[in-house]
């Protein structure tokens, strides 16, 4: 009888052992996103195919996000940081906010589109360009801004509308890329002036876009792959171009939260969006930006931004590149 029950005694354990191993394997992952909401919600919902991994995303903008992972610091409810631009990400590195993780797949993605430490990994790059309502150009007489200067414009006065760089990594590009182009007190007193033009101060950097789209806006600063596929969606008016005087481009990046509660799914998504059937997810819902390791396959897709001028100086973070043609 004795035997009868240790039997029994151990079988109970090892069948909860069991169990508990089996629950384990269920694995989840959440997600903040600053990319589009349709390319959020295709690429979680293919990772979640490919791996069986159960993902859910939450779609901020990269300020938003910066504040979030501050703010829950202690105990981060998302294990990973997609999309949104490398210089929030730095920022965020540089708050000990980042787990820095060298995926096998990075090595493919040239060295000026990661981090060398593995605190964020490049998966797209795009450039800033002023976004117009055509037809409201053409009714006002008015043409298609140039240069950064033509923005102060009185006649756009109350007609711009751009993010706000507390709130969005896009607007914060732009107030890089000005204190890097004009200086630092030049740079401040054009920013100054170009704010008694300004109707609204959006908290996404795609806002303004949409804005155009809808004829309630003469003109907007954002990304031109943006511009590109709003326009492709039927909305001929829009006009977009790169400053002639120079402008800023992003890094869009992707990161593990330091402290992630789901550290291996973490970087099982990494490893994998980095790929390039993950990259290419985002030329099926107009995410045109130019990827990290796929650059002639998309400069294929949209040679409307090719087809800017190549004479301008590109500005990230602290660096600057020259682009001749």
């Amino acid at each position: 009888m004795k035997k009868l029950l240790v039997i029994a005694m151990l079988l109970v354990v090892l069948v909860s052992v069991g169990f508990a191993q089996g629950g384990s394997e269920k694995q989840t992952l959440t997600v903040y996103a600053g990319l589009l909401e349709e390319h959020a919600a295709l690429v979680t919902s293919e990772f979640e195919k490919a791996t069986g991994i159960e993902t859910n995303f939450v779609r901020m903008s990269g300020g938003e996000i910066l504040a979030r992972i501050k703010a829950e610091k202690e105990n981060p409810n998302a294990s990973i940081w997609y999309g949104g631009g490398s210089l929030t990400f730095i920022e965020a590195d540089n708050l000990g906010l980042l787990e820095h993780y060298k995926s096998p797949t990075a090595e493919v993605i040239p060295s000026q589109f990661k981090d060398p430490d593995g605190a964020w990994t490049g998966i797209y790059s795009g450039y800033l360009g002023f976004v117009a309502d055509q037809e409201w150009l053409d009714e006002k007489g008015i043409p298609m801004p140039r240069v950064w200067d033509d923005l102060l414009d009185p006649r756009f006065k109350g007609e711009i509308v751009f993010a706000h760089p507390a709130s969005s990594s896009t607007a914060y590009n732009v107030l890089t890329t000005i204190l890097q182009l004009k200086g630092e007190e030049a740079g401040w007193d054009y920013l100054l002036k170009l704010n008694e033009n300004v109707r609204q101060y959006t908290k996404s950097g795609s806002a303004g876009g949409r804005m155009i789209q809808l004829h309630e806006v003469g003109v907007t600063i954002g990304y031109l792959h943006d511009a590109i596929a709003f326009k492709r969606e039927g909305y001929n008016h829009m006009s977009f171009t790169a400053p002639a005087d120079g402008t800023g481009y992003e890094i869009g990046a992707v990161a593990i939260i330091k402290g992630a509660k789901e550290l291996d799914a973490a970087k099982k998504f990494v490893d994998w969006c980095l790929t390039p059937e993950a990259q290419e997810l985002g030329q099926t819902v107009g995410a045109l930006q130019f990827l990290t390791n796929l650059m002639q396959l998309l400069q294929k897709k949209s040679p409307g931004l090719l087809e800017l001028k190549s004479s301008n100086k590109m500005m990230f973070g602290l660096g600057t590149i020259e682009q001749r043609s």
